[in-house]
């Protein structure tokens, strides 16, 4: 009340003088907000040690304590007084058009969830049927399964094409060239058939048509591999090859299309279709690569939002062979687990940490526990090679290191359908 005095004075006296008054803009702002609230206590000393860890179960209770604190928020009617005293606003007018705001959000709101319901209501009736074939326990004489190797230049969509055909995340998905790091497995079974999706770092070719040299032994990992797959899927981004191609793409295209090997079947994938306008661009990538002898078949998809991935979907299965499953379809391997946690943790860095810091990161998983309640318990320590590095990757106060384990540990959550405390440590080498 002393404030709403204060303000009723200053706004006649403003009103009394003619000229052209210029005032400090702060004091509004305060008589704004001069209704008191809670304060945080905040602490104004960090150790440098436990900034640098992250640890989920310390911010379960802080998310409840701030949703109880900002609950109990100013009243409006405080607000209302000071808008029709300083600013001259109609309080009758303001609350009528923030009610047709409100009502217009929420029916658009409504038309959404309807419209959402309705599409996934009919995607389910498409997918009843496979569902009820998959409940089936299906016998080890009966079992199909295949192999399938995704190879492609950096940044082709690999990692996207994997995640949507395992149904989840498994592999890291960044902007960022050199994302996957060493070979990533996706499984998905449909029916009596298993196929298993391995996808693979980025290969490129020199001008001579030998394979670029690495100092890390994924590359050379990624070559020897290629015939060892049933099927091997060869994807490149059609987008990029239309408004920047790159001669060392191409070749490596080239080289797939035109080796010969009889134990496996040879598919080119143009992916990113999606970000292409012209349909007839699209075109001239397809006859572009159409006389290569080795590809049985080419499909033009998006990887990232599941365009063309039916018929591709459907000529894999078609190829499957008879033999028995690698993974239980029912349940998720702990290994499997872990290299998911790994891959959800690497991607939250590569998106956070810019520069070659997120490269030259040593990522370990120290601990993995499966607690009484269900719930799991994962440490994991990324370790720089200089203090510089661990500076910048825990960020001021931690703020960094705690963005990335906050979004990892939501995500992770999610995926595992359970409880996730997730523990990250940055430390130099010693």
């Amino acid at each position: 009340m002393k404030a709403l005095r204060i303000l009723r004075t200053l706004n006649s006296s403003l009103s009394s003088n003619h000229s052209k008054t210029h005032f400090n803009s702060t004091i509004f702002l305060r008589f704004y907000s001069a209704q008191t609230q809670q304060d945080h206590p905040t602490t104004s000393e960090e150790d440098g040690t436990s900034s640098s860890v992250f640890d989920s179960s310390q911010y379960d209770d802080v998310t409840s304590e701030e949703n109880s604190v900002r609950s109990s928020t100013w009243d409006e009617k405080y607000r209302e007084r000071v808008k029709e005293k300083v600013f001259g606003e109609d309080p009758s007018k303001v609350k009528s058009s923030r009610i047709l705001i409100k009502e217009e959000e929420k029916r658009r709101k409504t038309a959404l969830l309807a419209k959402t319901l309705l599409e996934a209501a009919m995607e389910r009736a498409d997918e009843e049927g496979d569902e009820d074939k998959e409940d089936e326990v299906v016998k080890e004489e009966d079992q199909m399964s295949l192999s399938v190797g995704i190879i492609g230049a950096p940044n082709a969509g690999k990692s996207s094409l994997t995640n949507y055909m395992a149904g989840t995340k498994v592999s890291a998905v960044s902007r960022k060239t050199n994302t996957t790091t060493h070979e990533v497995l996706g499984v998905m079974t449909k029916g009596k058939t298993q196929i298993c999706f391995f996808d693979t770092p980025g290969l490129m070719l020199k001008k001579s048509g030998f394979p670029h040299k690495d100092t890390k032994a994924r590359i050379e990992s990624a070559w020897r591999s290629i015939d060892l797959y049933d099927v091997l899927i060869v994807i490149f981004d059609a987008h990029r090859h239309l408004t920047k191609p790159d001669s060392r793409v191409v070749r490596l295209i080239e080289r797939m299309g035109s080796e010969a090997n009889p134990n496996q079947k040879r598919l080119l994938c143009i992916n990113k279709v999606d970000l292409i306008e012209k349909k007839k661009d699209l075109l001239k990538v397809a006859e572009e690569f159409k006389d290569l002898p080795r590809y049985e078949r080419c499909f033009t998809i998006s990887g990232l939002k599941g365009a063309g991935v039916k018929d591709l979907t459907k000529y894999l299965m078609e190829q499957a062979v008879k033999r028995p499953w690698d993974e239980d379809p029912f349940v998720m391997s702990e290994e499997v687990m872990k290299n998911i946690s790994l891959e959800v943790v690497r991607e939250k860095l590569l998106h956070y940490i810019h520069q070659e810091i997120p490269y030259g990161i040593d990522h370990r998983l120290m601990d993995w526990k499966e607690l009484r309640d269900g719930s799991l318990r994962i440490e994991q320590h990324l370790i720089t090679h200089k203090i510089s590095q661990r500076k910048i990757l825990v960020g001021k106060n931690g703020s960094k290191i705690g963005r990335i384990g906050m979004e990892a540990n939501e995500e992770l959550r999610t995926i595992f359908k359970r409880q996730v405390h997730l523990v990250l440590m940055v430390r130099v080498k010693s």
